[in-house]
């Protein structure tokens, strides 16, 4: 028996056994994908949403563990708000053909794809497996961006007021609200990066380019050598070398990666390893998207001073 026949076998029994805990009455049943989605649907919905996140925040959301109880809390989603641009591809569809749920179906005001209206860097201009874990519709993780986050956020409040017209003052005065912490936000970060433009990083997967970009730092190389591919001892030895040629000083780590391959260039380069996250809740004070990123952008900026 195959993983989708697993799943759906397990699913109908969950069903029809009560297990999961009821959401709230009034409330709308929102589910994320991921954290960061959920994160930022917490805060528009306010009171009248009760949300869930399908992965952990330590998971890769390229490869989240399926399982029935997911099928259960999608089957009685009234939203479901997914990042789009292929990151769940690998594990999202199976999940929603077994709980056949209308209101989360594509085309459906139940359904926010993350990416939409999102300005998409690293499309490929052909599509070739053999270039790793390479996503067709440009790189997913745009939410390390902050103005990505306001985009998604006028993106949830929209489809929140279509599926709850009677809340949607609430969404819309939410929403001004997230607009106006971001803004603020945006201000104290970057006086706090100003000092690295142009600060040379490695990253270990293709997962900051969007933080890169907004905020003027250069990721001069991944320690996978193409994505979703275990870094070799032949790629290894070569970011070494360039991270020596290039006096690059700081190596960033998500708590899924492979942390010793990071820990070993770093012995031979002099740099330092910075464990950061792009999910609420991985640690302690990171639950909303501005803590998160608080969290995120003070870690590089205390590494990138100890590298100067």
């Amino acid at each position: 028996m195959n993983i989708l026949s697993l799943i759906k076998a397990a699913a109908v029994a969950a069903l029809v056994v009560p297990g999961a805990a009821p959401t709230p009455a009034g409330k709308l049943n929102v589910v994320a994908t991921t954290p960061d989605l959920a994160a930022i649907a917490r805060e528009i919905g306010g009171d009248a949403v009760d949300v869930k996140a399908l992965a952990k925040p330590t998971e890769d959301p390229h490869f989240v563990d399926a399982k029935p109880s997911h099928v259960v809390t999608l089957n009685r989603a009234d939203v479901l708000i997914e990042g789009g641009a292929e990151l769940e591809m690998g594990w999202l569809p199976p999940l929603l053909e077994t709980a056949r749920n209308a209101k989360i179906a594509a085309g459906a005001p139940g359904l926010v794809v993350g990416s939409q209206g999102i300005r998409m860097l690293e499309i490929p201009t052909s599509f070739d497996r053999a270039k790793g874990d390479v996503h067709s519709l440009g790189n997913p993780h745009f939410l390390t961006d902050p103005l990505n986050a306001k985009i998604l956020a006028a993106n949830i409040a929209e489809h929140l007021s279509q599926v709850d017209p009677k809340s949607a003052a609430l969404y819309a005065a939410n929403l001004k609200k997230f607009n106006a912490t971001i803004d603020a936000k945006m201000a104290e970060w970057q006086k706090l990066l100003a000092p690295f433009k142009g600060a040379k990083i490695v990253t270990y997967h293709k997962d900051f380019p969007y933080l890169a970009e907004r905020f003027g730092l250069n990721i001069v190389e991944n320690l996978e050598p193409k994505p979703g591919i275990a870094p070799s001892p032949a790629h290894v030895a070569a970011v070494i070398t360039l991270m020596q040629a290039q006096k690059v000083h700081v190596i960033l780590v998500q708590p899924f990666q492979n942390r010793k391959t990071a820990e070993t260039v770093a012995r031979q380069t002099g740099a330092v390893v910075v464990d950061v996250s792009q999910q609420p809740g991985t640690y302690k004070n990171t639950d909303t998207y501005a803590a998160l990123m608080d969290n995120l952008i003070g870690s590089l900026a205390n590494a990138l001073k100890e590298g100067k």
